[in-house]
């Protein structure tokens, strides 16, 4: 019996970083498509960005053959821990010629999909506002504290980012009403900030101006890669209080990546030109005592 335990702990023990949390990222891979998997390393690179976190969005996918994003996740897959991480991926979206996808990755020990649903962008008289219409999906946790939460994930077409992100009001209101959640996490790669976003037009965004919505990164932050550019494009933003009492403190970061893996700016631009923005979630006191638990045992 004991040894099922602790065959059992050790499996959770790999997985689950830092024993105290759940990291939720978000990362815009810009243009991620069979030319970028076939340089050198990339995948490697990406592997080990993307394992750092249990619950990943990942954007701008153009793969129309359906080739890159199967061979990142087989790279996923064949690290330590074999087939710990799962996909759900958007159909592809985009107006004319031009299309994404939207992709979250998660490790299915950890997580669970609840539902899905791509959002139709249909609404009277404001049809067609964003370029790539969220995919939203509602996981679940048996291990933290906030046991469900839906994210509706948004990557702006640039020059509309004010009215997209002000329509993401509406995609939350939508949901609520589908699915009757209390707990959204609303993030990707809003372009928010520089060009896009100027100050004086952040009092037409709702999402900013409803106070019950948290934004965790700031205006001055960077969330690029280029040197030359200083622009906080990647947001993380939570609405309900068990959310946001779960995220644990000091936990919202931008990943340096070309810092972290000593790489040239030529290099860390190979990979992208956005840093991924994160945030940490508690794990539930039950998950902790299970391990004290455990330890008790082992010893």
């Amino acid at each position: 019996m004991v040894n099922m335990l602790f065959l059992h702990g050790v499996l959770f023990l790999a997985c689950f970083h830092g024993i105290q949390s759940l990291k939720i990222c978000s990362f815009n891979v810009r243009s991620f498509g069979k030319s970028k998997i076939a340089k050198k390393g990339i995948v490697d690179l990406l592997v080990k960005i993307i394992s750092r976190c249990d619950l990943l969005l990942m954007m701008e996918i153009k793969d129309s053959r359906n080739q890159a994003f199967p061979t990142l996740m087989q790279g996923l897959n064949n690290q330590g821990n074999r087939n710990e991480y799962e996909s759900i991926i958007s159909e592809r979206l985009g107006r004319m010629s031009y299309k994404e996808q939207y992709a979250f990755i998660y490790r299915h020990k950890l997580l669970s999909v609840k539902r899905s649903y791509q959002y139709p962008d249909r609404q009277a008289g404001d049809e067609d506002v964003f370029a790539r219409e969220p995919f939203v999906v509602w996981f679940s946790s048996r291990y933290t504290t906030v046991k469900d939460f839906v994210i509706i994930p948004q990557h702006t077409m640039p020059n509309s980012a004010v009215r997209e992100i002000d329509e993401l009001y509406d995609v939350y209101l939508e949901m609520k009403r589908r699915w009757r959640a209390k707990n959204f996490i609303l993030m990707g790669d809003f372009n928010a900030d520089c060009d896009y976003v100027r100050k004086k037009q952040w009092k037409n965004i709702r999402l900013r101006n409803d106070t019950n919505f948290i934004w965790l990164v700031g205006d001055k932050n960077d969330t690029t890669v280029k040197e030359s550019t200083h622009c906080a494009y990647d947001r993380i933003v939570l609405h309900g209080e068990k959310l946001i009492k779960a995220v644990v403190p000091n936990s919202v970061n931008i990943f340096n990546f070309k810092e972290a893996y000593g790489l040239t700016e030529r290099q860390a631009l190979n990979v992208s030109d956005h840093f991924p923005v994160e945030v940490d979630l508690q794990a539930s006191y039950g998950f902790l005592s299970w391990l004290k638990s455990f330890k008790g045992l082992k010893g």
